[in-house]
């Protein structure tokens, strides 16, 4: 497995009422913060929060293309990003010790922190279709490029970490500095993470690291 310092690229916040960040998301425009008793919106161009939603925002939050998801508590909240409304619930797998969220191939992804799981889950019905175990605590969750991540905070350590979806095996780590951990985390798509600063009250852009042909 190979190992490298994160790369960040930009750090955001503290934010005014956010005395933490959870889950993290993107929508393609605006970085989505969840931070305890609401989600936010973040322009990451200019760094300001937006827009605020009142929902609960225990862990992690994901993107459907048009719906947001929030984990709260022992549920996992649809949510309409333009009205606020809750729209749906559905049990979280993990019965409150459950931490990241990802959307990916039509079905949510949700970590399972001191249980080192990620379990791939019907957003219809909350129904566990399967389980990916790693060695390290999870706690965000992203999928960018058939590639999927996850984000660990153990300690004083944090970082994000690759693994074979089929195995669980850490095929890559990218370590933050100490006293730095990760919280949410979501890809942009490209060549970004944002990563939630959990008590920091931050987020930060870390780089993805680059594929070389030799490397797919």
């Amino acid at each position: 497995m190979s190992r490298s310092t994160a790369e960040i690229v930009r750090e955001y916040g503290p934010f005014p009422g956010a005395e933490r960040v959870n889950g993290v998301t993107y929508d393609g425009q605006n970085v989505w913060f969840a931070s305890g008793d609401k989600l936010n919106a973040l322009d990451p161009a200019g760094g300001k929060t937006l827009r605020s939603i009142d929902v609960a925002a225990h862990a992690g939050t994901a993107f459907d293309g048009h719906h947001l998801y929030q984990i709260a508590e022992d549920r996992i909240q649809k949510i309409d990003p333009n009205s606020g409304r809750v729209l749906a619930t559905i049990p979280a797998p993990g019965h409150g010790g459950d931490s990241g969220l990802a959307w990916a191939e039509g079905t949510l992804w949700v970590g399972q922190y001191r249980d080192r799981k990620i379990h791939q889950v019907d957003p219809q019905t909350g129904a566990i279709l399967r389980t990916i175990e790693t060695n390290r605590f999870v706690t965000g969750v992203t999928w960018t490029d058939g590639e999927l991540w996850h984000g660990t905070w153990e300690g004083d350590a944090g970082g994000l970490t690759r693994i074979d979806p089929g195995t669980g095996k850490a095929l890559e780590t990218l370590e933050m500095p100490p006293g730095m951990g990760v919280s949410g985390l979501e890809s942009d798509g490209g060549d970004q993470f944002f990563c939630g600063g959990g008590s920091s009250g931050k987020v930060r852009a870390v780089r993805r690291p680059k594929r070389g042909a030799a490397s797919k």
